[in-house]
């Protein structure tokens, strides 16, 4: 969104894949870019595509997915160009974090904290010691706030609450000092109190380590508290994108103008929205959210918007804006 080369940008992604019942277009021009040092929030209903978005830039999407076009460059690299080996040695874990949704399902509960932990460190940075990835891992879990950290690691996964559990998790992706990191809900499973310490202690970290994050929710009151821009995306597309105040103060998209409706905090009355995010199997021929859109014109379904930049740091996806003559029709 500025001048500055991004850490992460991803441009014009789009997947695909073969079903018994025809072609699903899971992403569909997908684009964002993530600033160094800034933290980006990616925001959508259930099924718009977002945990598509991160298996992508991570490498692991489902066997069968396939690449239509786009790019996704990490530091100027095209990750959909390198081999699995090569992402599995240099990037993933250890250039690129990892904070997961659900902290009850992602530690193995046979093992000790301890030996996950350091199991991650042997993995991704193989030239320390025993002696160094430990005493890195303990300083890890101090900075995380979890109590009596040197201790924790002799512990096992139910010994912690869910709050603490997504302590380690955050530990666990800074482990290898990479410079972004990709979190994936990681306060949903939690309560309010605990979700706001979490958010906090993320922002914390950002501006200590010189991180840069991607965060992807689909709470636009999350993203208020936690991100300096933000891409709404829309049945595996993206549809709107500016920083988080711009956004938040004058939505331009009648979805995001909608997912602010249906926020309690944002909104004088409680307002759902009606219908259901499409199939990629059965997309409308148009605008995707036309069915669901209170402000759809006929061209809406006739046609695919095109993305407007209405300045240098305020982009949107919708016929209102690139064909402002048929705002009556």
């Amino acid at each position: 969104m500025s001048g500055h080369s991004p850490i992460l940008a991803v441009r014009g992604l789009r997947l695909s894949i073969r079903t018994d019942e025809g072609l699903a277009r899971v992403l569909d021009h997908i684009d964002f870019a993530v600033e160094t040092g800034r933290i980006l929030g990616v925001v959508g209903e259930s099924g718009c595509g977002k945990s598509t978005v991160i298996r992508a830039i991570l490498g692991i999407l489902p066997r069968g997915v396939r690449l239509d076009s786009g790019e996704i460059r990490f530091a100027g690299e095209d990750l959909l160009k390198l081999r699995e080996a090569e992402l599995n040695r240099r990037i993933r874990g250890s250039r690129i974090g990892f904070v997961p949704q659900d902290p009850y399902l992602a530690l193995n509960p046979v093992f000790k904290i301890g030996t996950q932990l350091l199991e991650i460190m042997r993995w991704h940075a193989p030239g320390g010691s025993t002696v160094e990835h430990r005493a890195r891992i303990i300083a890890l879990l101090r900075r995380v706030q979890l109590p009596d950290a040197e201790a924790a690691l002799e512990r096992y996964p139910h010994q912690f609450s869910g709050g603490q559990r997504q302590r380690l998790l955050i530990a666990a992706a800074l482990a290898c000092s990479p410079a972004l990191v990709i979190a994936d809900e990681p306060t949903t499973a939690l309560d309010v109190t605990t979700q706001q310490q979490i958010l906090y202690l993320l922002r914390d970290l950002v501006a200590e380590f010189g991180l840069s994050m991607l965060f992807v929710t689909h709470d636009l009151g999350v993203v208020a508290e936690l991100c300096d821009d933000i891409c709404v995306i829309y049945a595996g597309q993206s549809v709107e994108a500016a920083r988080t105040a711009e956004v938040l103060g004058a939505p331009k998209h009648p979805y995001t103008r909608a997912l602010l409706a249906c926020h309690p905090e944002r909104a004088e009355s409680f307002i759902g929205i009606p219908g259901a995010v499409p199939s990629p199997l059965r997309a409308p021929p148009g605008c995707r959210f036309a069915p669901r859109c209170p402000e759809a014109r006929a061209i809406c379904g006739e046609r695919p918007p095109r993305l407007v930049e209405l300045h240098a740091e305020h982009r949107v996806d919708c016929v209102l804006y690139d064909a402002p003559e048929t705002v009556g029709a």
